[in-house]
């Protein structure tokens, strides 16, 4: 398998908003998102989006609790009211923690690995996963989330966590 480069702050690939990918099947789609799935476990990463290895389409992988998803042209259609503050890592910005406020629940509505519409409620760690790669999407980085979070009280202690 291939690992790719990680691309690390202040990289302006990392502040790429992404295009949508029109064939979901293509060859280099396929191969990107091995590539991608591979690089996240040699990094012991939760997720990697596409822009973080130089890739302006619309695709990211996540996995939790032994479960991986490959979401290709993800959008959040439903948050809940709901935030928790989290100590929140990014393989672009390797050994450094930071404060995050996430929704605690989300529901997102993409395709699959094999180009098949997929719906999915994500909760906890897997919420916050899904929005960490899809802030990515979009040329957002978790610093710039920080200042909005430092105006909250956290709800609740939790682990570090690297996504």
């Amino acid at each position: 398998m291939t690992t790719l480069k990680i691309r690390k702050n202040p990289d302006p690939a990392l502040r790429v908003k992404t295009v949508k990918v029109k064939d979901p099947l293509a060859k280099d789609v396929q191969e990107l998102v091995l590539a991608m799935i591979e690089t996240m476990y040699a990094n012991n990463g939760v997720g990697l989006a596409a822009t973080q290895v130089g890739s302006n389409l619309r695709l990211c992988v996540i996995e939790t609790e032994g479960t991986q998803y490959v979401m290709i042209n993800p959008q959040i259609t439903a948050t809940s009211k709901n935030k928790v503050i989290s100590e929140e890592g990014c393989l672009s910005f390797p050994g450094k923690f930071f404060p995050i406020s996430r929704y605690s629940e989300v529901q997102v509505r993409y395709l699959n690995e094999f180009g098949k519409p997929a719906k999915l409620k994500g909760r906890d760690l897997l919420a916050r996963a899904i929005q960490h790669e899809l802030d990515h999407l979009d040329g957002v980085l978790i610093i710039d989330r920080i200042k909005k979070t430092r105006t909250l009280k956290p709800k609740k202690e939790t682990p570090l966590i690297k996504i």
